[in-house]
């Protein structure tokens, strides 16, 4: 009996970040290997490689912000700092053999779909051919600098947190910290100390948590599940069952939400003593609204000497200091922003096009959206890991981009064994998900009532409203009813002599 041809896809991976190296090790795993990431950056890591900025930490606790399929025992802190989390993401890539297919200082200008294959186009105009395109661009990676009068006759050094240049000197400096949120409570934290005055500039407070965020991990404890590999899986499994419980609070309006809330107040009520700072610090919308901000040390910052909190709007900036509203001119000789990222391009500014020459911009006119966080109708044999609704928000992203990895998976196998050429996931099936996320977004704290970066400019709320068991079901096997799926591949593609990648 004649066997069945098969075909290996060559695949082409954007980005080295968790959702890069998620899909890599997965599709690795899974037996396929003609693949190859393209990583804008000179290393691996993502937002934890483009961010270095001083007090960076990860408000995930370490034992849940890894891979299932990497376990680390030995992290040195029970929420670990950005410098360590980028040596792990370059330790797993080492680890499982990725450095073989990465391509670093690769940005992708182009990716075009010619109706059977991607064309896909880095700078300085090398091209490449793949079967597949994985869309791993993440989130958080484009920085959002606020248009302020008189910026460029600013004599001083200015700096943006996720591209910080360690030789800036700030010891002994007087520092502008424009931002609230945790970027801006951490950088907050750690200059203040040896700011000559730091000064943030906020109009919207933040509620701030409380947590012992440089507590070290004991040693013994990383000796022990080093040692008990299967005791370190069960801590792991806790450690999602947790998150689980994180959903709820987001997703419910319930007593445990109520319960964290309170305790965001408490610890505003708790640390800030002055009546008149205590009421500026105090946010008008409920805690969780907003990406929660964790820290131990902010609340102190703000009060100490050296520091000064203005909410008074900007509204020029002069060559050696900043002009408020109120009339005041803030002598400054460092400004740093803390101003976020413009959270939903995603993949773009590349030039992306699908099916007949469709962009993402045109695909994209009423907002990000794409089926169960993977496909986007008009892009055959295009999926994205942690795309549109994945900043979970309450779920372990890496487990996200780990199950919707092996979603990706199961469609790659398909191709190989000959049952389809492309596969593109209809407007109609799309729509359904989209319709059933808004739904679901309703009770939600993010629906409560405050302006974050989780809304779209179409005013949609761009995040994960089921629990984790929801994600595990829609992300488990593919359902071809919601798909177009096309059996046979143009006669010039149907064999290759060589991977293309390569």
């Amino acid at each position: 009996m004649a066997t069945k041809p098969t075909r290996e896809p060559s695949i082409i991976i954007i980005g080295a970040g968790v959702a890069g190296i998620a899909a890599a090790v997965t599709f690795k795993q899974a037996g396929f290997e003609d693949f190859v990431i393209l990583e804008k950056g000179s290393d691996v890591g993502g937002v934890w490689f483009w961010n270095r900025y001083p007090g960076l930490t990860c408000d995930v606790p370490s034992q849940l912000y890894q891979f299932g399929f990497a376990p680390k025992a030995d992290w040195s802190r029970i929420w670990a700092t950005g410098p360590e989390i980028q040596r792990y993401h370059a330790e797993v890539v080492e680890k499982f053999g990725l450095r073989a297919h990465l391509r670093l200082n690769s940005e992708v200008t182009d990716a075009v779909f010619d109706g059977s294959r991607w064309d896909v186009t880095v700078t300085g105009g090398t091209r490449l051919s793949a079967d597949f395109v994985i869309a791993a661009t993440g989130v958080l990676h484009h920085p959002f600098t606020p248009d302020i009068p008189g910026l460029d006759s600013f004599t001083g050094a200015t700096v943006h947190t996720a591209r910080w240049d360690d030789s800036l000197v700030t010891e002994g400096k007087r520092i502008a910290v424009i931002g609230s949120g945790s970027t801006g409570v951490q950088v907050i934290s750690a200059l203040q100390p040896g700011a000559a005055k730091l000064t943030q500039f906020t109009r919207t407070p933040q509620w701030v948590l409380w947590a012992p965020m440089e507590l070290r991990q004991s040693a013994l404890v990383a000796k022990v599940l080093a040692a008990a590999p299967a005791l370190h899986d069960r801590l792991y499994d806790a450690a999602l069952w947790a998150s689980g419980i994180l959903a709820d609070i987001a997703l419910h309006p319930t007593w445990r939400r109520k319960t964290v809330q309170e305790l965001a107040r408490w610890s505003l009520r708790g640390q800030v003593r002055d009546r008149g700072l205590r009421r500026t610090l105090t946010p008008d919308y409920q805690p969780l609204c907003k990406r929660q901000v964790v820290s131990g040390t902010y609340y102190q910052a703000i009060q100490a000497t050296n520091a000064e909190l203005v909410t008074d709007a900007i509204t020029e900036i002069r060559p050696t200091g900043i002009r408020t509203a109120d009339g005041r001119e803030h002598e400054i000789d460092v400004i740093v922003f803390a101003t976020g990222f413009h959270p939903h391009n995603y993949m773009r500014p590349m030039n992306l096009r699908g099916r007949d020459g469709l962009t993402i911009d045109q695909a994209w006119e009423q907002g990000p959206r794409a089926y169960r966080m993977s496909a986007i109708p008009g892009f055959p044999n295009l999926f994205t890991v942690l795309g549109p609704n994945s900043p979970t928000g309450s779920i372990s992203l890496q487990y996200s981009a780990e199950l919707t990895s092996r979603y990706i998976t199961r469609w790659l196998e398909r191709f190989r064994a000959g049952e389809f050429a492309t596969v593109e996931v209809t407007e109609e099936a799309t729509t359904r998900f989209h319709d059933a996320v808004a739904q679901a977004m309703g009770p939600t704290v993010w629906n409560t009532g405050c302006n974050s970066w989780y809304f779209t400019e179409q005013n949609t709320i761009d995040l994960w409203p089921f629990d984790r068991k929801t994600m595990t079901a829609l992300l488990t096997e593919p359902d071809d009813r919601d798909f177009l799926i096309t059996r046979h591949a143009p006669a010039a593609d149907a064999t290759r002599v060589e991977s293309s990648t390569r």
